[in-house]
């Protein structure tokens, strides 16, 4: 059985995209305008890239990595791994040539069946509306985050706001960094 492995950069407030996850606003610099520079805080991106096993993203986040992910040198692993597209509207037509196997998956059924299969790490990056949407159908196993020492206030939040049990969680990892960012791994429990 695969784990999935939500990642993202969050802000104190929870929110993950001051533009309300607006594509033609999206502003994905809103990290480094709140922060001094800490290369040492990206060892965990690096370490994410040699832990995956596949790339599970929403639609959104697809058609935004897509077209830059490939020809960026800092992520030339994620180019070689599978990865697997959730939504109803994408067609085989609208992935990109360049980006290695790529499989449209249909419905959070489909990822439970991708979960049970053996393709090890599963990471979630943006892809927000489906972050959250994994986490109430109880398909997260992890959380990797680096939170942001700014209140964003206005924005998409990372958490669903569902009316459902609370999800007890087990602080595996953490690290505050000299820019005031904290790397926070979480394990959910069970």
């Amino acid at each position: 059985m695969s784990t999935i492995v939500a990642t993202h950069f969050v802000s104190l407030d929870g929110k993950v995209d001051p533009t309300g996850g607006d594509p033609k606003l999206h502003e994905t610099a809103w990290t480094f305008k709140t922060v001094e520079p800490a290369p040492e805080m990206y060892e965990l991106k690096a370490r994410e890239q040699e832990e995956a096993g596949a790339l599970l993203l929403g639609r959104t986040s697809y058609q935004m990595f897509a077209p830059v992910w490939p020809d960026m040198d800092e992520f030339t692993r994620y180019n070689t791994l599978p990865k697997y597209v959730v939504s109803t509207t994408l067609t085989e037509g609208d992935l990109a040539d360049n980006w290695g196997e790529t499989t449209i998956l249909r419905s959070l059924d489909d990822v439970a069946k991708l979960k049970d299969s053996d393709v090890g790490e599963i990471q979630v990056h943006g892809s927000v509306s489906l972050t959250r949407a994994l986490e109430e159908a109880g398909l997260i196993d992890a959380y990797h985050l680096l939170v942001f020492p700014v209140l964003l206030g206005q924005g998409k939040p990372l958490f669903s706001n569902a009316d459902k049990a609370a999800q007890k969680l087990k602080l595996v990892e953490h690290t505050a960094y000299k820019n005031g960012v904290q790397k926070q791994l979480f394990e959910v429990l069970r």
